[in-house]
């Protein structure tokens, strides 16, 4: 069969108004010239273009898919989706098995390359500033199940533990409810001093945002305040404290910021919409309030905003000068106006990337094992996400299914003026009210709206009118 006999259907208004820009960019032939150090010139198997890859993972995240196998299904399914990685239909889509080992073969540097090549193209459209900066920290759900963990000296499963004290208590052979009694006793039981999962090492005991013990990763977004952009995005141990891991985020947001900076003064782009600044203020919850970290920040010239708990008692100063005045100063700076202003804009736009990356993103829980391995897919997944920003500023729509909906928005909007242009004729010629009485136009238009009503969706996936009113608030309000 020729190719030109072949079907063909048109390209997502969305996915081609992307590879626009991505095509503008020269995304291709940046990632090709990055990758080439990964392929072999002549020997192996015909492999992954780059170009593929890297828009294949972004596909993860416009359509919400976490796992590698559910965007290789995705990609073999939709025509679309065909057209935007490039892909022709007599040609076969890549298996997850493909898309893995790529990920596998190029390096974590190499992904953060492509980070950073994202971050260029919003400071040159003007969505990065790089002034405040707000960091906030969430947990994943790691691909290993709890029943799994095995002790780190002797590598024993925990029933097998539980069995041993059994044993050592006098019980010969313990039943399951000895084991279970047992159990409840002791304290600490999962410290992760003492247990660790085998599959991913990585992983780490933590409390999950619902409530329940599971391992998992942290995840440490630094987002830029005046745009939302994500300038920087770290993957953590669980158990470690919000303080011990706000420095390496705050750093790599630094030195991102700098680098857009250094590249812009070398490029003389004039049309650059936003100067970019060095980051100068700092804004984080309770969980990053600590005298050392107040004091380290202010080492590196950056103006804090961390609101402070309530504390018992009054503090002892003895020694720790520099800390007090570091935390008297922030507390100054909290309280006033602008700091308000500043903390209520983290709340909005922090919890939004999370919500947007790993919730509608599909990332909540980890399909990837090992710290390397996930930061991979996840750089690449807030990638996509800085240029959903780019395509709002486009489109007016981050998503196809934000997309979509503003269509149904513009519909529902339609009828509410016809109706209020019906009531109105109504009311200028009063008539003897009727329960089968009704204009031909409210009669038309009723089903179908009441079908586009029920449909709708907004961008955390809730559906019913309920999901519509939370999205267009401001149109129902009049």
């Amino acid at each position: 069969m020729a190719h030109r006999e072949l079907a063909t259907a048109p390209g997502h208004p969305f996915y081609e108004r992307l590879n626009a820009v991505l095509d503008a960019e020269g995304f291709d032939r940046f990632v090709e010239d990055l990758c080439a150090k990964f392929y072999a010139p002549q020997f192996g198997r015909p492999s992954l273009t780059p170009g593929i890859y890297f828009r294949s993972l972004l596909i993860g995240y416009f359509e919400g898919i976490g796992a590698e196998r559910g965007i290789a299904w995705r990609l073999a399914d939709s025509l679309a989706l065909r057209r935007f990685v490039g892909i022709a239909l007599d040609e076969e889509t890549p298996d997850h098995s493909t898309i893995s080992r790529t990920r596998r073969l190029i390096d974590l540097d190499t992904h953060a390359a492509v980070f950073a090549w994202v971050l260029e193209v919003l400071a040159r459209r003007g969505l990065i500033v790089g002034k405040r900066v707000a960091i906030d920290a969430t947990t994943l759900e790691a691909n290993a199940a709890m029943r799994s963990i095995v002790r780190r000296d002797t590598g024993a499963s925990y029933e097998e533990f539980l069995t041993g004290l059994a044993k050592a208590s006098g019980i010969e052979t313990p039943t399951r409810e000895d084991l279970a009694r047992l159990d409840r006793k002791r304290k600490k039981r999962t410290s992760n001093k003492e247990w660790k999962s085998p599959v991913d090492e990585d992983a780490r005991v933590a409390k999950m945002k619902d409530g329940r013990t599971h391992l998992a990763h942290k995840a440490e977004h630094a987002v830029d305040l005046d745009s939302g952009a994500v300038v920087a995005v770290t993957l953590q141990a669980a158990d470690k404290g919000d303080t011990a891991t706000m420095d390496e985020t705050l750093i790599e947001a630094g030195m991102a910021v700098a680098e857009l900076a250094v590249h812009r003064s070398e490029s003389h782009s004039g049309d650059t919409k936003v100067n970019l600044h060095g980051i100068e203020e700092l804004v984080a919850d309770k969980g990053y309030l600590s005298g050392a970290v107040l004091k380290r920040v202010k080492s590196y010239g950056v103006r804090s905003y961390i609101p402070e708990k309530r504390q018992k008692g009054k503090r002892h100063w003895q020694g720790k000068a520099e800390e007090q005045q570091a935390v008297y100063a922030n507390r100054r700076r909290v309280r006033g106006e602008y700091g308000k202003s500043l903390l209520k804009r983290r709340g909005e736009l922090v919890e939004r990337s999370f919500a947007h990356c790993y919730e509608t993103g599909g990332m909540r829980r980890c399909h990837l094992r090992g710290r390397e391995n996930i930061l991979k897919r996840q750089l690449a997944h807030v990638s996509a996400f800085n240029l959903s920003l780019v395509m709002r500023q486009l489109l007016g729509a981050g998503t196809p299914r934000e997309l979509k909906n503003r269509a149904i928005r513009l519909v529902l909007r339609l009828f509410l003026l016809l109706t209020r242009q019906n009531r109105a004729n109504r009311a200028v010629e009063p008539r003897t009210p009727s329960a089968l009485d009704s204009t031909r136009a409210y009669r038309s238009i009723k089903p179908r709206c009441r079908t586009f009503w029920n449909s709708a969706a907004c961008t955390t996936g809730c559906y019913s009118h309920q999901g519509w009113l939370c999205c267009a608030a401001g149109s129902r309000a009049s």
